[in-house]
C-alpha cells in the first residue's frame, strides 16, 4: 500500500475527487441541456460544446500563471480554497443559465477560477521527494479517475427531474469542497521557497522560463502539447458521440465514463509504481502513448456500444502517461518554482483545450454528415502517436534519478 509522504497529500486528492464529481456529473446531460437551450440537433450541439470548452480554455490560459504565481507567493492553501468557492459560484449560475450565452459565461468563470489540478499538483511536489513525485502525480491521477467513476453515475442517475439537476448537485460538492479544505488542508510551501509574485512572470512565458533552461524541456513539452490536444476528444465529443453513433441516453453516457474512470484510477493505483519502478518514466510515457493511440483507433472504428467497454480494458494503460510526463517535467525545476511550473502546465493545458476540443468537434461534426462520427478519434490519434514518436526519437534515455543536490529527499 502506499504510504503518503505527508498529510496533506489525501486530503488534496479527495479534493481532487470531489471537484472531478462535480464536472463529471454534468457530462452526461450537456448534449441535452445544449439542444434545449439552443434548438439544435447533435452535430450542431457538439460544436456548440467544442466553443463552450474552448472559452473555458482561453479563461483558464491567462489565470493559471497568475494562479501559479500567487501560490508561490501566498501559499498553496487559500489559492485552492478561492478556486472551489469560484467553481461552487460557477455550477450555480449555469444550474439557473436561461440562455446558451450565460452557459459561457458560467464556462469563462470555471476557466478564471482555474480548478484544482494546478495548486493540487504544486502540493504534491512540496512535499513529495524528487524520485516520488511521478507516484504522486499517478495518485492524483487515479483520484481524476475515481472522480469519473462516480460523477458521471450520478449526472445519469439524477438526470430525471431535468438537465439542470446535474448543475446543482456540482455546486454544492464544491462548496463542499472548499470547507473541507478550509478545516483540514495544511500550508505545505515553507516560507523560504517563497517567492515574489511579479506580473511579467505570471505569463505562459514566464511560468516556463525554468522549463526552458532545461536540456529536455523541448521535447517534453512538444509531446505533452501534442498528447494534451489528443485527449480533448474525450470531453469534448464523448456525450455527443455516444449519443450519435450508439443512439445512448444521459444514463448510459454516465455508466460509460464511469467504467472508464474505474480502469484509469486501477492502472494508477496497481499498475503506475510498479511500471515507473521496472522500466522508468520515459518508457512508462511511450507505454501509455501507445495504448492510447491505438485505443483512439479502435474507438473511430467501434460499431456497438459493447466494444467501448472492450476497448478500454486495453485503453486505459494510457493513463501511464500522465504521472509519467509530468514527472519528467516536475524534475527539470528547483522547489521554489513548483508552483509556477504547474501553473505553466496548465497554462499549456489550456491552449490545447482551446484548440483541442474545436479540433474535436468540427471533426465530430464534419465527419457525423458524412456517416463518419468516429473521425475524431482518427485526429485523436494521429496526435498522440505524433507525440509517440517525439518521445521516442528526441528524449534521451531516463530512468528514475536521486534527488538533485540541495533538494530535500
Amino acid at each position: 500500500m502506499t504510504r503518503f509522504p505527508h498529510r496533506a497529500v489525501p486530503i488534496v486528492l479527495a479534493a481532487v475527487v470531489i471537484d472531478v464529481i462535480g464536472f463529471g456529473v454534468i457530462m452526461p446531460v450537456l448534449p441535452r441541456l445544449i439542444t434545449d437551450l439552443g434548438r439544435v440537433d447533435l452535430a450542431e450541439a457538439a460544436r456548440i460544446a467544442g466553443w463552450m470548452l474552448a472559452v473555458f480554455a482561453a479563461a483558464q490560459f491567462f489565470a493559471g500563471p497568475i494562479l501559479g504565481g500567487l501560490g508561490d507567493r501566498f501559499g498553496r492553501r487559500p489559492v485552492l480554497i478561492a478556486s472551489m468557492l469560484a467553481f461552487s459560484a460557477d455550477y450555480a449560475l449555469m444550474a439557473a443559465a436561461p440562455t446558451l450565452a450565460w452557459l459561457f459565461v458560467g464556462r469563462a468563470v470555471a476557466g478564471a477560477a482555474g480548478a484544482v489540478f494546478g495548486p493540487a499538483g504544486a502540493v504534491l511536489a512540496d512535499v513529495s521527494p524528487p524520485d516520488r513525485r511521478a507516484e504522486m502525480f499517478g495518485l492524483m491521477g487515479a483520484a481524476f479517475g475515481a472522480g469519473f467513476i462516480i460523477g458521471p453515475a450520478i449526472g445519469g442517475l439524477v438526470s430525471d427531474p431535468g438537465a439542470r439537476a446535474p448543475f446543482i448537485v456540482a455546486a454544492a460538492l464544491a462548496g463542499v469542497n472548499a470547507l473541507v479544505m478550509f478545516l483540514f488542508l495544511p500550508e505545505t510551501l515553507k516560507p523560504g521557497n517563497r517567492r515574489p509574485f511579479r506580473l511579467r512572470d505570471a505569463t505562459v512565458v514566464g511560468a516556463f522560463r525554468p522549463l526552458f533552461a532545461a536540456g529536455n524541456a523541448a521535447p517534453l513539452l512538444v509531446a505533452w502539447f501534442l498528447w494534451q490536444l489528443g485527449t480533448q476528444v474525450y470531453p469534448a465529443t464523448w456525450s455527443f458521440w455516444a449519443s450519435i453513433r450508439f443512439g445512448w441516453d444521459a444514463a448510459a453516457i454516465g455508466w460509460s465514463l464511469a467504467w472508464v474512470g474505474l480502469l484509469n484510477i486501477l492502472v494508477q493505483v496497481f499498475l503506475t509504481r510498479r511500471v515507473l519502478d521496472r522500466v522508468g518514466e520515459r518508457r512508462a510515457a511511450l507505454i501509455g502513448l501507445t495504448a492510447s493511440s491505438v485505443t483512439f483507433v479502435t474507438f473511430a472504428l467501434a460499431a456497438q456500444g459493447w466494444q467501448v467497454y472492450a476497448f478500454y480494458l486495453f485503453g486505459c494503460i494510457g493513463a501511464l502517461a500522465y504521472p509519467a510526463l509530468n514527472g519528467l517535467m516536475s524534475r527539470s525545476v528547483d522547489a521554489t518554482r513548483q508552483g509556477a511550473l504547474q501553473g505553466g502546465i496548465g497554462s499549456m493545458n489550456s491552449v490545447a483545450q482551446i484548440v483541442g476540443p474545436l479540433l474535436a468537434s468540427q471533426s465530430l461534426a464534419a465527419g457525423a454528415a458524412r456517416g463518419l462520427p468516429g473521425s475524431a478519434f482518427v485526429v485523436a490519434a494521429a496526435l498522440t502517436a505524433a507525440a509517440l514518436l517525439v518521445i521516442a526519437i528526441r528524449l534521451p534515455h531516463l530512468r528514475p534519478t536521486q534527488a538533485p543536490a540541495g533538494e530535500a529527499p
